[in-house]
């Protein structure tokens, strides 16, 4: 992947594993904007961007995403908090074929327009096909997960063992409904970590070396 042209970088990750802390820093580190599933369901209901909506966007510009950028001046998430959801963002085992095909376009939009970083949402597969992508699994032992649920949610570890089981069965049968693949497929990435014994800024010097070799 080339940093002297637009790129995209798309991370999937165990909950847990503190890949979405991983993916806001390496932004951060990049100067380019970071999105997730709650920034994207937020741009989806602030802007009521349904597939049909898009189609006609996209019908009437060729960059749609740019356009309505510009117009409503959406500005990077961590510079416009305001567009952030108060609550959490739609579970993967509720999101429908037409929120699947809406935040599929959001995604190929933004990426078309920008450089960027973005966790989840099968980032992996919806930009499989961009010219300058990198793709990043973040994972984690099953121990590591818990204690970490556990610090951040003031839960049991029994507790936190449960909700990290659903969400990882969960979120498996949503990219393999979505994707016809596993999450865990490593040949669906250029880089794969497992975060044991190493901070998220340890994770995020060892990308950007890989980045700038």
């Amino acid at each position: 992947m080339k940093l002297d042209q637009q790129f995209v970088i798309t991370i999937n990750r165990e909950l847990g594993s503190g890949g979405r802390t991983i993916g806001d820093k390496l932004a951060h580190s990049l100067g380019v904007p970071f999105y997730d599933k709650a920034v994207i369901q937020a741009l989806k209901e602030k802007y009521e961007l349904t597939t049909e909506e898009i189609e006609r966007l996209k019908g009437q510009k060729h960059n749609w995403w740019a356009d309505l950028k510009r117009s409503f001046k959406i500005m990077p998430s961590y510079a416009a908090p305001n567009i952030i959801p108060s609550s959490t963002a739609i579970p993967d085992f509720l999101i429908t074929d037409d929120l699947f095909e809406t935040e599929k376009e959001i995604l190929k939009g933004i990426a078309a327009d920008e450089s960027c970083v973005i966790a989840g949402r099968s980032g992996f597969f919806v930009l499989r096909d961009h010219p300058n992508h990198l793709s990043i699994l973040i994972q984690a032992r099953m121990e590591e997960r818990i204690k970490r649920l556990v610090e951040r949610r003031g839960i049991s570890a029994k507790e936190a063992e449960k909700i990290l089981k659903e969400v990882d069965v969960a979120r498996e049968s949503y990219v393999n409904k979505y994707t016809g693949t596993s999450r865990y497929d490593t040949r669906n990435y250029d880089l794969v970590f497992n975060v044991e014994n190493h901070t998220e800024d340890e994770i995020v010097d060892l990308i950007l070396m890989y980045l700038k070799k």
